[in-house]
Formats: structure tokens, C-alpha cells, sequence
């Protein structure tokens, strides 16, 4: 692939990006979403961290790793766990990224 292309590649996408989510911002004020579609909105960013995130906890090192010795799953795990009793965003971050530093230099 040339450089030119490379560069028209990125500009289309720029331009599909941007166009797309200028439409719904220019329109936002006009348009008034059902109850029920705000409240699944809600879920994306869930939605779309799990289907980032997933990938790499299962899948280190090119191939499927369901052991406990995998710093990604105890971390996953640790960040599960805090995330269902505490629910607070910030510090289940903290304690799955913790975890998974401490689990990947002592395991």
C-alpha cells in the first residue's frame, strides 16, 4: 500500500467519523428518544469495555489461557469481584490493574 493511499484511507474515515457524529450532534436538540432507549444506553459503555477486555484476559499469548497462573484473569477476577461489592468505576479499575501487576511479577 503507497503512502497516498494510506493517507486517503485515514481521510475517509476522518470524514465517515466525523460526518456521522456530527449528524446526531446537530440533531440531538431536535430528536427526543423513547424511555426504554435511554435506559439501554446506559449499558453501552459496559458492553463495549467487556467485548475490549475479554479478548485479552482469555486469549494471552496468542492462544486460550484459563489458569490461575494468568495475571490477566486473577486481575480480571480481583477487578470482577470489587466491581460487584463496591460498584464504584475507579476503584475497580485500580484494584484489577493492582492485582494484575502484583500477580504478573510474583507468578
Amino acid at each position: 500500500m503507497s503512502l497516498l493511499e494510506s493517507v486517503l484511507i485515514i481521510l475517509g474515515m476522518f470524514v465517515v467519523t466525523f460526518g456521522v457524529r456530527f449528524v446526531l450532534f446537530a440533531r440531538a436538540h431536535k430528536v427526543v428518544m423513547p424511555v426504554f432507549v435511554e435506559r439501554a444506553l446506559k449499558f453501552v459503555p459496559v458492553a463495549v469495555l467487556t467485548a475490549i477486555i475479554t479478548p485479552m484476559v482469555f486469549m494471552t499469548e496468542r492462544q486460550m489461557n484459563i489458569s490461575i497462573n494468568s495475571p490477566w484473569l486473577v486481575g480480571a477476577f480481583a477487578a470482577f469481584a470489587v466491581g460487584i461489592w463496591r460498584q464504584h468505576q475507579l476503584l475497580t479499575i485500580f484494584v484489577g490493574v493492582t492485582v494484575f501487576f502484583i500477580a504478573k511479577y510474583t507468578l
